[in-house]
């Protein structure tokens, strides 16, 4: 009995309880990978201005890129206000003279190499700047991996890396999902220890993530890459293709009936990515809502019920809920259901909303923190940039991010930092301690 337990019984219990905690550990971070991703998809745009992108670097030079409201590259530049070439005065004297040729109102600063020394220069051009011009430090992860992919390529065929990489800076301020999803969920960084899990697993959550995160957004028919129309329900990476192929031979999309003049997409398709797909100043205003061409004559029977018609929509100005006192004898009347109608009534109200719309702006910054100018007790405002098991790092302006330990989170117990902030977020916090030999920054968030 004792050779059996010692040699066969205990390693075997061993390896199962070894197995089971890593699969559970695994599962965890899992879980918490995708949630941090989802935050980060899920960022508000700051949308109608024209952006300079800068990809901060010493030795190569700072690739500045400058894109307009629509996300479309009208100039690109590089410069090198940053060791060993210090042109800090003719840096500052090019920047200014583009800001003022394009009409540029915000800076989207890459917080990669050299981005502290890049952010001194920034500061510098904004104080001298005579028009108002803001910056704000975006998280450059993957910006690496995307501007040597084939997809950048086939994007900016005549683009080098660097200024490949300076338009996606400037993109992913104008529209961080559209931009995001052209890298692999797994190069964006916001986990921990994902190079020792399940890479399937991992793989399936964080397309599923992505997939939840432009569905609920919605996606522009007319302006979507071929990128990010892949990941709409329905929609495969060959109808995609066929998608952008067929808006640029034939212009603009004006009905969503049109997708059915697609190649290969047929009415299943259509009636799985339909209600996902959204057309802005189209012949019919519904399509510019999530309502679903299927359920168009119960929209059109609600409208007309409460004396509003199909072009009140795009002025915003239907208000039906209150109006609905009995949602049951409504849905009968119109011919629809119950979870139906409600949708409907929501969507009505704001055609075409973005969720995102209601998360945490990004802070705008016109002034520069050096490490040196912490201290012990200094209350700041800074953004949550990952999320793990024993707490939250947040960037508060200066070039390391701080850590805000789980027990620093609140005052009552919690399970987990995602029980209280989210990557993304915007928190108060307060300086614990700065330790300039180690670079490290301890934080709380009882104030």
């Amino acid at each position: 009995i004792e050779d059996g337990f010692t040699r066969l019984i205990k390693p075997a219990i061993e390896r199962e309880i070894r197995n089971y905690l890593t699969e559970k550990a695994e599962d965890g971070a899992i879980s918490v990978f995708g949630q941090n991703l989802k935050q980060l998809l899920m960022q508000p745009p700051i949308a109608g201005k024209t952006v300079l992108g800068w990809d901060p670097a010493f030795r190569t030079g700072c690739k500045l890129a400058i894109v307009d409201e629509t996300g479309k590259v009208l100039y690109t530049k590089v410069i090198f206000p940053t060791a060993p070439q210090n042109k800090v005065e003719e840096s500052i004297k090019i920047v200014l003279d583009i800001v003022k040729k394009y009409n540029v109102s915000l800076i989207s600063l890459g917080n990669g190499t050299a981005s502290r020394e890049s952010e001194a220069v920034v500061c510098e051009i904004i104080k001298r700047c005579p028009t108002k011009l803001e910056y704000v430090i975006v998280n450059e992860a993957g910006a690496s991996v995307y501007s040597a992919s084939k997809l950048a390529t086939e994007e900016f065929p005549n683009f080098d890396v660097g200024q490949r990489s300076a338009t996606s800076m400037a993109r992913r301020l104008q529209d961080p999902l559209a931009e995001l999803v052209k890298i692999e969920p797994k190069a964006i960084g916001v986990g921990q220890y994902q190079h020792d899990m399940n890479q399937k697993k991992l793989e399936n959550v964080l397309g599923n993530v992505v997939e939840d995160c432009v569905n609920n957004v919605g996606v522009d028919l007319n302006t979507a890459s071929a990128s990010l129309l892949e990941y709409v329900s329905g929609i495969s990476k060959t109808l995609a293709k066929n998608i952008v192929a067929y808006r640029e031979e034939n212009g603009q999309f004006t009905t969503r009936k049109q997708l059915l003049k697609v190649a290969k997409l047929g009415p299943k398709a259509f009636e799985q990515c339909a209600g996902f797909l959204r057309i802005r100043n189209g012949k019919e205003p519904l399509d510019y809502t999530s309502v679903h061409p299927e359920s168009y004559t119960a929209a059109k029977k609600l409208l007309k019920k409460f004396g509003y018609t199909t072009e009140n929509l795009l002025s915003g100005n239907v208000k039906i809920a209150k109006d609905v006192k009995d949602i049951k004898a409504v849905a009968e009347e119109i011919d629809t259901d119950e979870i139906t109608l409600k949708d409907m009534i929501a969507e009505m109200e704001k055609p075409g909303r973005d969720p995102r719309e209601e998360m945490p702006k990004p802070i705008l910054k016109s002034d520069v923190l050096d490490f040196d100018d912490l201290k012990e007790g200094m209350e700041l405002k800074g953004t949550v940039r990952n999320v793990i098991d024993f707490g939250v790092f947040v960037d508060i302006g200066v070039h390391q991010d701080g850590l805000v330990h789980i027990s620093e989170m609140s005052d009552k117990f919690i399970k987990h930092p995602l029980d209280v902030v989210s990557v993304g977020d915007v928190i108060n916090v307060k300086v614990l301690s700065v330790d300039k030999q180690r670079k490290r920054i301890q934080l709380t968030m009882k104030l």
